[in-house]
């Protein structure tokens, strides 16, 4: 049953054969059997049950709102649930709850969707690990599954792979089956990155299809609401009631809604596909070199145009990124000083003293780090060599797209991660901005261009874990990113994954839907 895919699962509300409070109820406690992945933050059963039986009636009655309406989802932990706590997994928001919906998580719930609850993810969605967040880190469920094992010949609970981040907990509600979509952010590849490290498609919308209405901001520039699913279609299903402009977030934009379904006859043959040499970075992991190559092959042979083309500002995009980031960060994070949101602490012998100590109290290393580089960059005497600099380059780096969309390239393919999901241990041997400097190198130029990015599984690395690849594509070209994702998807077949508490019942398995299949040779 937790195995099946969204349109499945509203078909069988539709006959009967399943009821919304019963996939609830699996879906629940596939949490409690996962617990040790630590993917929730707040788990809303009450909730989610009385939303379920709501759900029910409606498809008893034949009423039933739209394509989610009983789906069960997840939400990261900075979108604003009204009267659910939301923390950003830090310790400066502990015991908030919001009086409002951010906006997409009121458009999943207006279409009867079931919030299971709010997930991990580091702090204030900055890390690109989640391992960094007040809660604990996410474990990968890739590193306990049968693949994993086989080819590791360890016990996963020895060297856990991380799950990627900063919206590692939504990845993981997804790729452990306890959710059928998730909602993450994305400001440099929050959304992206883990869910290519957790086997799924992760899609990072054009900048302003989505509301960013309620999403606690880390850069406000930068953000768009992110979308995880186990398919490119359920990803578009999304998409289309997601988007759309919304009085209360100015940077929304006024786009018709496109069909949600994607087309299941895709002529290959009129696309023309871009390989940017600047993506060859250092530390690319060779698996993954290899996989871009028969990726691209594959798609020529099946009569798409595929060339080789320049980004050449992109090797400036990660420094352009960090003075941004750290620039916008400082703003908004001055907010959170005791008095007005937040952690307050109990020293107060002044005010100076009350700030710095609620700060302190308040956010982590990382947070703080990133809070003194914004504030050194946005000083008088900075602002002109550092900001500035940073908001001209991010023109060249957009201009870069432009140019080469303009030449006719439909789709850039590019890998989205440097490797396969690293181990924990190895992970943390590394500092936050180093390891985000890493992760993003090739996820965040897309940010800054404002495009879209969806990223595709497409095989299991040696050791048994996802290697994924992402489509990055002009403004508003979401819908055709998802269709050639969808059309990837059936060329290379990407495995389910076998968890050791899974069973028939749970995942939906039949004939023709096996879990463990081998590993995918079609590329």
């Amino acid at each position: 049953m937790l195995g099946l895919t969204i349109r499945e699962v509203s078909q069988a509300f539709r006959e009967g054969r399943i009821s919304p409070t019963e996939l609830c109820r699996k879906c629940l406690n596939r949490i409690k059997k996962s617990r040790h992945l630590n993917a929730y933050i707040t788990v809303t059963e009450e909730l989610a049950m009385k939303q379920a039986q709501e759900a029910e009636g409606r498809f008893q009655s034949g009423t039933p709102r739209g394509p989610l309406d009983g789906i069960p989802f997840a939400m990261k932990d900075n979108f604003c649930t009204e009267n659910i706590e939301t923390t950003c997994a830090s310790k400066m928001l502990k015991g908030y709850r919001p009086p409002f919906n951010a906006t997409v998580v009121q458009k999943l719930l207006d279409q009867g969707a079931v919030l299971l609850g709010k997930t991990n993810m580091d702090e204030f969605a900055m890390g690109s690990g989640s391992t960094d967040g007040a809660f604990g880190p996410v474990r990968n469920p890739w590193s306990y599954s049968t693949s994993y094992r086989d080819q590791c010949g360890q016990e996963a609970d020895s060297d856990w792979a991380i799950s990627g981040g900063s919206s590692g907990g939504s990845a993981v509600a997804v790729a452990s089956l306890s959710s059928f979509l998730a909602l993450g952010s994305d400001t440099g590849g929050s959304t992206r990155n883990p869910a290519a490290h957790c086997g799924l498609v992760g899609l990072k919308p054009t900048y302003g299809l989505l509301s960013r209405h309620g999403l606690i901001p880390l850069v406000n520039s930068l953000d768009v609401p992110g979308i995880m699913t186990r398919s490119a279609q359920e990803a578009a299903t999304v998409l289309g009631v997601l988007q759309g402009q919304d009085v209360k977030d100015s940077t929304t934009v006024c786009h018709p809604a496109d069909q949600s379904d994607l087309p299941d006859d895709i002529d290959i043959t009129k696309l023309h596909i871009g390989i940017p040499k600047e993506y060859h970075a250092p530390g690319l992991m060779p698996e993954t070199v290899a996989l871009w190559g028969r990726v691209a092959d594959l798609l020529e042979r099946a009569g798409a145009r595929v060339e080789l083309v320049s980004l050449p500002h992109t090797q400036y995009s990660i420094v352009c990124y960090r003075v941004l980031c750290a620039a916008e960060v400082a703003s908004n994070m001055a907010r959170f000083d005791g008095l007005e949101y937040g952690h307050r602490s109990g020293i107060a012998s002044s005010t100076e003293a009350l700030y710095a100590s609620t700060r302190h109290e308040g956010f982590n290393d990382v947070v703080r780090g990133r809070i003194l580089s914004g504030n050194y960059f946005l000083l008088k005497r900075n602002y002109q060599r550092y900001f500035v600099k940073a908001q001209q380059v991010r023109r060249l780096i957009a201009d870069d797209f432009s140019q080469v969309f303009r030449s006719g390239v439909h789709i850039l393919l590019t890998p989205t991660t440097l490797t396969d999901a690293p181990s924990h241990a190895h992970f943390i041997q590394e500092n936050n901005q180093t390891r985000s400097l890493q992760e993003d190198v090739f996820t965040q130029p897309a940010n800054l261009a404002g495009i879209p990015a969806v990223t595709v599984p497409t095989a299991l690395s040696q050791r048994g874990l996802p290697i994924s690849l992402q489509l990055i594509g002009a403004a508003l070209q979401d819908r055709k990113l998802l269709t050639v994702a969808k059309w990837l998807e059936k060329q290379l077949a990407f495995p389910r994954i076998q968890l050791p508490w899974d069973t028939a019942e749970e995942e939906g398995v039949g004939e023709g839907r096996l879990a463990g299949r081998e590993r995918s040779s079609a590329v």
